[in-house]
Order: C-alpha cells, then structure tokens, then sequence
C-alpha cells in the first residue's frame, strides 16, 4: 500500500501570533515556524503503518513556499520515505491545497491519503473534504483509530456524542483528530539520514492547476482584551449587574 500524507508549515503553536501593523496578516518574519500539529499525527500514523507492515512507501507532500522544505525534512526524519513540494509563494486556500494534491494523486497513485483534520493557522477544516469529493473517493474525518481488514479501512471517528466507526473501501481520504496517537520526536540519526531523502519539487504550472486566490482578506486585527474583573458584595448585586451591564438576563 502507498500512504500519502500531507504536511503544511505553520507558526508554531508555542508563539503568540501579533497581527502586521497595516492589519495586512500576522507576523511571519524572523517567526518559529513548525509542522502543523494535526499533520504530525497523520505522518506518525503513516510510520506506524510501515513499521507494522501495512505500508510499503510513505510519501510526504507540502505546498507552499521553498522553506517547506524543512517541514518535509521533519517528516522524511520521522520515517517518510520520500517527499514532494509544491512551490509557490501564492497564498492557498483550501480548494486550491485540494486540486493541488489531486494533481499529486494522479501523478503517484497512492491507496491512502492521511493529513490533519485542520490546520492551527486558518482552522478551516476543508481540505480533506474537498479532496474526497475531487478524487471520489471514501473519506472518514476526526478519525481517532484506524484498523485495516480484508481491503477495507475502518476509522473510528469523534461526533459529539461519542465515537462512530465507519468502513471505508479503498482507495480513501482520512483526516485525523489528537487522539490517534502521540507524534515521536525525530533522532540525531534519523535527522541526518532524512537530509539525504529524496524532495520532488514542482510547481502548480507543472500541475496544470490555477491556484489564484478567491478570497480578498480585508482585516486581520487581534481581539480585544478583556476587561478586568469585578469583585462583588453579595449574590443580588451579581444579578443586577448581569441584568443592567452584561444584559445577559
């Protein structure tokens, strides 16, 4: 089985974000950037499935700007065996993420595609949706266990009230949630052998894929702070407040 699994490079989730002084976006200059949480799990999932067996190769694929490229290397030292980048620097929205990695299916025929249900920068949480319905394919989101069995996937998946298991056919798109596993770090000697994995680079020209943004961003401003709090005398005064400043009774 071929496992393909998608990375995307964010601000890492331990840096408080500051918004640009034109409200244009936030701060990236001179900014830790990181491999996006939910997409470690996905290639962690992948190694698993090679260790055990499951797997034969696992491909790493980023779309974005050359620096990508260290997030690949992230992967390829987690256990990928190979990745793929998509450069541009043009800002991707997730229709274009999607055709993007169709284009990359239909070049390498993967059985399986695993990337995280969201990414922490835009918390859009369309990607693997959108690529499901581009491809055809079966898809499970939120997935939080994967069992294989007789050329079938079964992905346990979190609603809201509680856990449903789903069997899918294969070929399909899975986007998992945090409790699938816990991501390995990466060892000095896997960090030194990934460096020598091969990274495809290509383009969304060479992908025959329009990536031209459809949405105008307008403002990015930070929320506001909130107000300090108020210490009051007894249960009534509580209520009054709520009624006449809060309004919220």
């Amino acid at each position: 089985m071929k496992v393909l699994v998608a990375v995307k490079r964010v601000i890492d989730f331990n840096v408080k974000i500051r918004v640009k002084s034109d409200n244009t976006g936030v701060e990236t200059g001179n900014v830790k950037m990181s491999m996006n949480p939910f997409d470690e799990i996905a290639v962690e999932e992948g190694v698993r499935m090679r260790e055990a067996g499951t797997a034969d190769e696992l491909i790493a694929v980023s779309l974005g700007p050359k620096p990508c490229q260290e997030t690949i290397r992230t992967a390829l030292a987690m256990g990928a065996d190979r990745g793929i980048l998509v450069e541009t620097d043009t800002r991707l929205e997730p229709l274009a993420v999607a055709k993007l990695l169709k284009a990359v299916v239909d070049k390498e025929s993967p059985d399986l595609i695993i990337l995280g249900k969201q990414a922490i920068d835009d918390d859009n949480n369309q990607t693997g949706q959108m690529l499901a319905a581009l491809l055809g394919w079966s898809q499970g989101t939120f997935a939080s266990k994967l069992a294989f069995t007789d050329g079938k996937i079964d992905v346990t998946r979190e609603v809201d009230g509680g856990l449903e298991t789903l069997s899918l056919t294969m070929p399909s798109v899975v986007s998992v949630d945090l409790r699938l596993n816990e991501p390995r770090y990466a060892s000095l000697p896997n960090i030194m052998k990934a460096k020598k994995k091969p990274i495809d680079v290509m383009t969304p020209d060479d992908l025959g894929v329009d990536v031209t943004p459809r949405l105008e961003i307008v403002s990015v401003e930070a929320p506001q702070g909130r107000e300090r709090g108020v210490i009051v005398a007894n249960a009534a005064e509580l209520v009054e407040r709520l009624r006449s400043e809060a309004k919220v009774i």
